[in-house]
């Protein structure tokens, strides 16, 4: 039986040999003395007896038995060999006892190299066991800026808390947020109970994934699940059979094609210019049904100054399309109920829904890839889903001219800025300010604070830095009589409006809606494109603007109407030129202006900003959902 067992495996290796030949690859095991750090570039720490996952055996320790295996561990050692003889008898040994002793390996950067036991290995792949248990001594080599490097540190963090060491990820942070989606706080161990729980549910998508056609993607299995347990839920696999597990895995096959991207996101940074045919115009009236548009807020228009700018949006949707769309709105959703609001919309038989805040781009995700006839867009900046389209303002232009306007306002160089939450967006318009203050006024400093902080006096905040120029709340709600919205000055601890920045939804909307009546929304569909589409449109696309007090002195108001055309035309960007950040220079280029994507996913502020992007546990509960989502990761070196 056992020369039977070899003569198969012999002809793996054999072809596994030929193949990698033609490849130009190295066809025989990798040896980790030939791919080792220098001495002094690395340590060295004893693991112990630990299950070995038996794919992540890729190699020998030194070169002696390298030559007797192909690439894939398979024997390629002639039949009558003594070697050949060995292994017939560790395969019958296996067959009919089990292989029990311990190997002993090293493992360098999550993947082990064998110093003794090579054909127990190989009988056991060739046999498809999961693991095998090893004595493991780590390498463990010095930090260093590249990406495998940082992800392998991770891992070591992980893996002090897990003892899991079969799964792996592509991007950084990764480690991290699995800890945090299988329900486990910061440094939080896990028990056994844990580890047998999650190696039933990565087993299980993991075989599913895999045989949908996981191994063609440029991802890992571990990049795949993290995707899928971050949509549906850690509980989703457990609750599912195996039917309905490998349908939901089929129906996010887009999301997992869309991991592999470099770039994931296509920015649209205009409305689109593609003309309706005069054939189509016709038709039009005729053809094209009436659109159920379905809104799903996070509170309530007469308690949130974000929620109260879409409720206006939709009602000059309504007045713009009175006889071409109805529109429903939802209510006081979380992350918790968003799910059934938007069920409730589906249910209602709307065919378009608006999500508005970040928080519920998962449910949104999910409703997508549920309902594929339904087109759903979320107001988030910088998340790629590709079952749905997403949508923003650039608040930071008119947050540059609000920042000239204090700058020209303030009398003693002290500005103050109240942001809400450090997600993407938000720390561009916090710097666009700044640099628009010192712009005017080369000595204007700008204190920072956050309205979501743990215990925190906003008014006390303003009195102790004796700022006399105020950016608040972008706009005055109805429940909410307040002066302090907008640019505002203090004096004499009174108040009074200087501008405010404006976010016409409604214009968004209404062109948003045209392209889907006239037909022009599918030309941003190429049905062999796997970026996700998000809309990013400014003053030039009429969703921004600036509204000027009257008390502002002519010049002042001269001036931003200065700056909102050239901004406007594209003659200027905000972030252009030298620029400098609280720890150094940004660009150094007078000739260049930050791209798009550099904008979007700022994670440093400007020399003249005093103050800090906080951590999520500086902040009250109700900002974790948003940040959870969209919150700034503070990028690494």
């Amino acid at each position: 039986m056992g020369r039977e067992e070899y003569g198969k495996a012999y002809r793996m290796g054999k072809k596994d040999y030929q193949s990698r030949m033609l490849r130009g690859v190295k066809p025989t095991l990798q040896v980790l003395d030939d791919i080792m750090p220098e001495k002094g570039a690395y340590s060295e720490y004893p693991l112990g007896l630990v299950q070995i996952p038996i794919d992540q055996i890729v190699g020998t320790k030194t070169v002696g038995r390298s030559n007797s295996f192909a690439g894939n561990f398979m024997p390629i050692l002639r039949e009558e060999s003594e070697f050949a003889a060995k292994w017939s008898s560790l395969s019958t040994c296996h067959v009919e006892e089990g292989i029990r002793d311990p190997i002993k390996a090293y493992e360098y950067m999550n993947r082990f190299y064998v110093e003794e036991g090579n054909k127990r290995v190989s009988v056991m792949k060739f046999f498809g066991v999961v693991s095998i248990p090893g004595e493991v001594i780590r390498i463990i080599p010095k930090r260093t800026e590249e990406k495998e490097n940082k992800i392998y540190y991770e891992f070591m963090d992980f893996y002090q808390l897990a003892k899991i060491n079969y799964i792996w990820f592509t991007d950084l942070g990764s480690f991290a947020r699995l800890h945090e989606a299988v329900g486990k706080k910061p440094g939080e161990m896990w028990t056994d109970e844990d580890r047998l729980r999650f190696s039933a549910a990565y087993t299980r998508f993991n075989a599913e994934y895999q045989a949908k056609g996981g191994s063609k993607l440029k991802i890992t299995p571990g990049d795949a699940f993290l995707s899928f347990i971050t949509l549906y839920g850690y509980d989703a696999i457990d609750e599912h059979t195996a039917s309905e597990l490998k349908t939901l895995i089929t129906k996010s096959w887009e999301e997992f094609k869309l991991l592999q991207e470099d770039e994931e996101i296509e920015l649209k940074m205009e409305p689109n210019q593609e003309k309706k045919s005069l054939f189509t115009s016709i038709l039009h009236p005729l053809s094209s049904p009436k659109l159920k548009i379905a809104f799903i807020y996070g509170k309530t228009p007469g308690t949130s100054a974000w929620t109260y700018a879409h409720e206006l949006g939709r009602l000059y949707l309504e007045q713009t399309f009175p006889d071409e769309v109805i529109t429903l709105c939802f209510e006081n959703g979380t992350q918790e109920n968003a799910d059934l609001l938007i069920k409730e919309a589906l249910d209602a038989g709307c065919n378009l829904i608006f999500t508005t805040t970040p928080a519920f781009v998962q449910a949104s995700v999910k409703a997508a890839i549920a309902n594929p006839d339904v087109r759903i867009l979320s107001c988030s900046l910088n998340t790629s889903h590709r079952y749905i389209r997403t949508y923003y303002s650039r608040m930071h232009e008119a947050k540059f001219l609000m920042g000239a306007i204090a700058g020209a306002m303030a009398e003693n160089n002290r500005l103050m800025y109240i942001a809400d939450y450090p997600i993407y967006g938000t720390i561009a318009n916090i710097n666009a300010f700044a640099l628009g203050a010192k712009m005017i006024n080369p000595r204007a400093e700008v204190y920072l604070e956050w309205s979501t902080r743990k215990d925190i006096d906003i008014d006390e905040r303003i009195r102790e830095t004796g700022a006399t120029c105020v950016s608040g709340k972008d706009m005055v709600i109805p429940e909410e009589a307040s002066r302090f919205f907008g640019i505002y000055h203090m004096e004499g601890g009174y108040s009074r409006s200087l501008a405010m920045p404006l976010y016409h939804w409604g214009k968004f909307y209404e062109q948003l809606i045209g392209a889907i009546m006239d037909g022009t929304w599918k030309h941003d569909d190429n049905p062999s494109a796997t970026k996700a589409i998000n809309y990013w449109w400014g003053m030039s696309a009429g969703v921004i603007d600036v509204i000027c007090s009257n008390r502002l002195p002519i010049g002042t108001k001269r001036l931003v109407e200065l700056l909102k055309a050239t901004i406007s035309t594209d003659m200027f960007n905000p972030f252009s030129g030298i620029l400098y950040s609280q720890n150094g220079v940004v660009s150094n280029d007078v000739n260049r202006s930050l791209s798009p994507e550099e904008i979007m996913t700022m994670d440093w502020l400007a020399r003249n900003v005093i103050g800090t992007i906080p951590k999520v546990e500086e902040l009250k509960e109700q900002a974790e959902p948003v940040i959870k989502q969209q919150g700034v990761i503070k990028k690494e070196g």
